[in-house]
């Protein structure tokens, strides 16, 4: 496609077409109402002052008969202007005025008060002038007429045709030149985005739509669809990362269930050999189905409606509920467990989902504590705090430990599933957990924060207040 055949298909091309359109119908009607409503003004203003004439020269023949009329007559005749007198015997013979000859007969209808007449005002002239009259017959047979030349009002119309050619002629010029800028302007920047769409379909998620900073709708347009590249760029990268790590954390399961029964069935046939195999068969199902359930609740979390099955719940509520129910399990393994929470915090949101969360952070905790515990025996004893504090328009929910924390540079990764920064994965979990935490604060249109706490690890889940 020719470029003029883009510009012509863009839409900017059509609104300068109908602004086009609108601008110049407006501008055609305003120059002919101001040419109508100055002409009917200008007739109006020949009609009063042809009867102001007639009525001052009938004043005047009134007070000195015929002889009074042709010397006003003849000395309103030589002043300069627009005013017209022709004073005639009853034969039609010139006794006074100021017109030299008259295209026709003289007007003798008196039933029309104003007539249309072409006079020569000198018999010289050439081309004869269009005036309006008024024609009147005295007693002793005499004709006066009394009128105004029109060429006044013929050059105005000719003005007011100039102004209406000139008017359409700008207005043409600067719509095309309007429409040129505007439409390559605005083509070119759809070609930039149609540009980067392409490169991004080829495979290249890095590429964003250029924002020029000016603020207009393709601008705002950029910034929309750049920010969902970012959240597609983030998906595609978890997805790879699940893809490198589904492989350990998926494989080397199934491998185990394979091995332990080719083992049980190479051994000599026993009820005990077989009990063992299959009860350790089934402990890694189970751990392989806890697996595929996070995996499924990530994804329904993630894909469900941010309104879908929310209520109003009291988070305060909740985590002491938390509290009761890990408070006996941390004595039990030797750690401090304390809890400081408020008396209430109203949330927007789904119990079982914000009960799963805070039950994954201190699990996390309560885990990776022990474990580092355990390979350290003279590392200080393990303390956990659950705090919940309702402030503002938002309610923080923070689990807090001296553990062995996680260095900041991996804080953003360790949102990811199946990534775990114990490598030789000897603790049991399968890298899940704050993946999910994360996914619920994102349903809550909340944010999951994870902080350094010297040593240990801070997790704060942060929700938006109801009400």
């Amino acid at each position: 496609m020719t470029t003029l055949g883009k510009l012509v298909r863009t839409t900017a091309f059509k609104l300068s077409v109908v602004y086009l359109a609108a601008f110049a119908i407006f501008s055609v009607l305003l120059v002919v109402y101001i040419g109508h409503t100055t002409q009917r003004m200008m007739s109006e203003q020949i009609n009063e002052t042809i009867e102001a004439e007639v009525k001052g020269l009938g004043e005047q023949y009134a007070q000195g008969g015929i002889r009074r009329l042709i010397d006003v007559v003849e000395r309103r005749g030589r002043q300069p202007g627009a005013s017209l007198y022709l004073v005639t015997d009853y034969s039609g013979d010139f006794i006074a005025g100021n017109i030299a000859k008259l295209e026709g007969s003289m007007p003798r209808d008196p039933e029309v008060p104003i007539q249309i007449v072409h006079y020569l005002r000198n018999a010289t002239d050439a081309q004869p002038q269009e005036a309006a009259v008024r024609v009147f017959v005295l007693p002793n047979g005499f004709h006066i007429l009394i009128g105004r030349d029109m060429s006044e009002g013929k050059r105005f119309r000719e003005v007011i045709g100039s102004a209406l050619r000139i008017t359409i002629a700008v207005v043409g010029v600067l719509a095309v030149l309007s429409w040129l800028f505007v439409g390559r302007r605005v083509l070119r920047r759809i070609d930039a985005v149609s540009d980067t769409g392409r490169r991004i379909m080829e495979g290249d998620l890095s590429r964003r739509l250029h924002v020029t900073g000016s603020g207009d709708e393709i601008d705002r347009l950029a910034e929309n669809v750049n920010a969902m590249l970012e959240r597609i760029e983030l998906l595609m990268q978890g997805l790879k990362d699940v893809s490198d790590n589904i492989a350990h954390d998926l494989k080397t399961p199934l491998t185990r269930l394979r091995n332990r029964v080719e083992a049980a069935l190479r051994e000599e046939p026993s009820v005990e050999g077989y009990r063992d195999a299959l009860e350790a068969t089934i402990e890694e199902s189970d751990q392989l189905i806890r697996i595929f359930n996070a995996l499924l609740k990530i994804a329904r979390v993630e894909a469900g409606s941010p309104d879908e099955g929310m209520e109003r719940v009291d988070a305060c509520e909740i985590a002491r509920e938390m509290a009761e129910l890990y408070e006996p399990v941390a004595e039990d393994d030797g750690v401090t467990f304390t809890a400081d929470i408020c008396d209430h915090a109203p949330v927007e949101g789904s119990r079982e989902l914000i009960a799963q969360a805070l039950a994954n952070l201190v699990d996390n905790a309560l885990k990776y504590g022990l474990l580092a515990m355990r390979e350290d025996d003279g590392r200080e004893k393990l303390h956990i705090a659950l705090n919940v504090a309702c402030g503002g328009d938002e309610v923080v929910m923070t689990v807090a430990d001296n553990g062995p924390g996680i260095p900041e540079k991996d804080h953003e990764r360790v949102l990811r599933r199946f990534v775990r920064l114990e490598e030789s994965r000897t603790a049991p979990g399968s890298g899940l957990g704050l993946s999910l935490v994360q996914a619920v604060a994102h349903l809550h249109r909340g944010k999951l924060e994870l902080a350094d706490n010297a040593p240990g690890l801070i997790a704060r889940l942060r929700l938006p207040k109801a009400g």
